[in-house]
């Protein structure tokens, strides 16, 4: 099978910084898969926060992960700090992609950890339907 490749582009929305928790270490003394997806969730959220929103209230909209790919490019271990920028891209009127960078500076070397990509769709919970992005998230994305 051939492996999904995720183009780093987009509009650059932020750099969030986590640090890697003992909890994130598996059985090969690294971040594991489980683990990473937390982490970008964790970045998503932070995003979110950053201009008062959840991803269950963007005025009055939510959020709702559709797809998730993730690409692993090297291991990350306890004790890392990873900085993870955001970058918007593929907007429509009801979804659009996030691109996530992972990455990791050791001894004054930058290395990327992981690029991901989730596709977003805006979401009213209490219909249980898709609608249109909000125009201030949209705003962000754009």
């Amino acid at each position: 099978m051939a492996r999904l490749k995720i183009e780093v582009r987009g509009k650059l929305l932020t750099t969030i910084t986590i640090p890697v928790r003992i909890t994130d270490i598996n059985y090969g003394n690294h971040t594991g898969n489980d683990a990473m997806v937390s982490i970008l969730h964790e970045a998503r959220a932070g995003w979110l926060r950053q201009h008062n929103f959840t991803e269950l209230n963007i005025d009055g909209t939510g959020l709702i992960l559709s797809d998730l790919t993730v690409n692993f490019k090297s291991e990350s271990f306890y004790g890392d700090t990873l900085d993870i920028k955001l970058y918007a891209t593929e907007i429509t009127s009801k979804s659009f992609d996030l691109i996530y960078s992972v990455s990791v500076n050791r001894n004054k070397t930058e290395s990327t950890i992981a690029v991901a990509k989730t596709t977003m769709i805006s979401y009213n919970y209490e219909l249980k339907k898709v609608i249109s992005i909000p125009p201030g998230l949209l705003t962000l994305l754009s």
